[in-house]
């Protein structure tokens, strides 16, 4: 597929590029993001120049997964990645410390799971390693149901099977389940 771009009043989503290595390797030394994802640590710009090469550009043109760069409207600079992948009609993201609170994670989700109901996605499934409070709110915020807790598709860095909080968001809006999202699952403060 050929790469689209999203674009909300706060957000413009499009594709991480090379000119992006920095920006993505200066998010992935956050504490937050090394513990709830699988990326390598350390996080080097080796590591970032890789993930532009080898994953986003064939990704798309595999019709595999579609990463997007999450830009605040009007800068250039990346803030997070929204990534939609195909085989299991998945969502997964990460935003940078100095982005979250601005609601340009809400944005972004919304916009791509739009789009994925627009390319006739009947639903999209999200999950998180369990304890991770602050993906499972965006997941609520954008409406999707918690269908359980159960073993992560994603392993852990070592392999090794982790634990999931998982969702499914529907395209007609009709709920997925009826279980209650986790006591757990709601940080400090959280209202969701």
């Amino acid at each position: 597929m050929i790469p689209v771009t999203l674009t909300s009043a706060r957000v413009h989503l499009d594709v991480p590029t090379r000119a992006d290595v920095a920006a993505i390797t200066e998010a992935c030394q956050d504490p937050a993001i090394v513990r709830w994802t699988t990326i390598p640590t350390p996080y080097t710009a080796r590591d970032a120049t890789t993930f532009v090469d080898a994953l986003v550009g064939p990704g798309w043109a595999s019709d595999r997964e579609y990463t997007w760069a999450i830009r605040r409207t009007g800068s250039t600079w990346l803030e997070g990645i929204v990534g939609y992948r195909t085989a299991n009609r998945d969502l997964g993201f990460w935003l940078a410390p100095s982005a979250r609170g601005a609601g340009l994670m809400h944005d972004a989700v919304g916009l791509v799971l739009d789009w994925a109901f627009e390319q006739g996605a009947p639903d999209v499934y999200w999950e998180c390693y369990a304890g991770n409070t602050a993906s499972a709110s965006v997941a609520r915020a954008a409406g999707f149901s918690y269908t359980g807790t159960g073993e992560a598709r994603i392993p852990g860095r070592d392999g090794a099977p982790t634990t999931a909080w998982k969702g499914l968001r529907r395209a007609d809006g009709s709920p997925a389940s009826d279980l209650a999202w986790p006591a757990e699952a709601f940080a400090a403060g959280d209202v969701g």
